[in-house]
């Protein structure tokens, strides 16, 4: 395994993870977005007012994205213990 081969699993690690967090990180800055808009226009400040709606939406967005998420999980890790076989030549 040479420098190329480590660069390349590290890449592929650092995008894997961005494509899996990245709907929840999303749509948690979506709606963080609009509560904010939200309590600026009602002046309403209370401070556990974002927390619940960000909550849930994440908690929807990982039910519904959830079998997609282990999906790309399960192919990097397929993809991880293949490299690891042709290196210990099993």
């Amino acid at each position: 395994m040479n420098d190329v081969t480590v660069v390349a699993i590290i890449r592929q690690g650092v995008t894997t993870v961005l494509t899996v967090a990245g709907p929840m990180l999303g749509v948690g800055m979506i709606i963080g977005l609009l509560v904010s808009i939200f309590q600026a226009t009602t002046q309403i400040q209370e401070q556990t007012l974002t927390f619940i709606p960000k909550l849930l939406a994440v908690f929807f967005t990982l039910v519904l994205c959830g079998p997609w998420m282990l999906r790309v999980l399960v192919d990097f890790t397929t993809e991880l213990f293949s490299y690891l076989s042709q290196l210990s030549g099993w």
